[in-house]
C-alpha cells in the first residue's frame, strides 16, 4: 500500500454511507487489494454476516463484539472497511490509530450525531484523526429539501423524547432524515418541570393577596 489513510464517511440515517462504503469497497477489490469488512455485533438490522446499504448492495462483513478483536481479524488485510462506527467501544480509536501505523488503509462509516442531536460514542475522536472526512446530506423526510442532517427517531408515528434509551434493540422504533427546521426533540420531563414551576409561581401569587 502507499502510506496509510483513513477514510471517514459520516452523516444522518438514509444519506447513502454504507452505499458509499460499498462502492469504494468494490474500486479497492478491482484494484486487487486484499480488503476485511467488519461490522458491530450490536447491529442487527440484518441477520447474516454481511453489510447492506438500502438499495440492496451487499458484501460478506465479520461482525465482532469488541474493536479490539479488530487487529486480529485484519492481520493480512491491506483494506479494512468498517461500518457502523458509532456503535464500537472506546478501543476503536486505538485500533483504527495502529491500523494507520501499519499501513493499512481504513475506511469507515457512523452517523456523527445521535437521535438527540448530540455527537455519538466516539465518532468526535474518529473525526479527528480521520485523514479525509465526507459529511454526506439526506433528504429530508418531511418537507423535502435536500440538507437534512439530523436522524429523527419516531415512536408510533410520533417523535420520540429526549429520554429515550440511546440504543433500542429490537424496539418498534423507525427513523428517517430531517432537516435542523423539522427536527423535533420532546422533552417530557422539561415541559413537566415547567409546568411545576407555573403552579408554585401561581400559588404564591395567590397567597401574596
Amino acid at each position: 500500500m502507499d502510506g496509510y489513510s483513513f477514510e471517514l464517511i459520516t452523516g444522518p440515517m438514509s444519506c447513502g454511507k454504507t452505499e458509499e462504503l460499498l462502492r469504494r469497497i468494490k474500486r479497492c477489490i478491482i484494484a486487487k487489494k486484499k480488503v476485511t469488512v467488519i461490522s458491530p455485533e450490536v447491529d442487527t438490522r440484518e441477520n447474516g454476516d454481511y453489510i447492506k446499504s438500502r438499495n440492496g448492495l451487499w458484501l460478506d462483513a465479520i461482525k465482532v463484539k469488541h474493536s479490539i478483536q479488530i487487529l486480529s481479524l485484519v492481520k493480512d488485510s491491506e483494506v479494512v472497511a468498517i461500518d457502523e462506527l458509532q456503535f464500537f467501544d472506546s478501543n476503536i480509536v486505538r485500533v483504527i490509530t495502529e491500523l494507520m501505523k501499519q499501513g493499512k488503509k481504513v475506511i469507515g462509516t457512523g452517523l456523527e450525531l445521535d437521535f438527540k442531536a448530540e455527537p455519538f460514542g466516539h465518532m468526535p475522536e474518529l473525526m479527528c484523526i480521520a485523514t479525509n472526512v465526507d459529511k454526506l446530506h439526506a433528504v429530508c423526510m418531511k418537507c423535502g429539501c435536500e440538507h437534512a442532517t439530523r436522524t429523527q427517531r419516531l415512536i408510533d408515528g410520533k417523535p420520540a423524547d429526549k429520554s429515550s434509551p440511546l440504543i433500542m434493540i429490537g424496539g418498534d422504533e423507525t427513523y428517517e432524515a430531517r432537516c435542523i427546521k423539522c427536527y423535533e426533540l420532546p422533552d417530557a420531563e422539561h415541559d413537566k418541570k415547567i409546568q411545576s414551576d407555573l403552579g408554585i409561581s401561581k400559588i404564591l401569587q395567590f397567597t401574596k393577596r
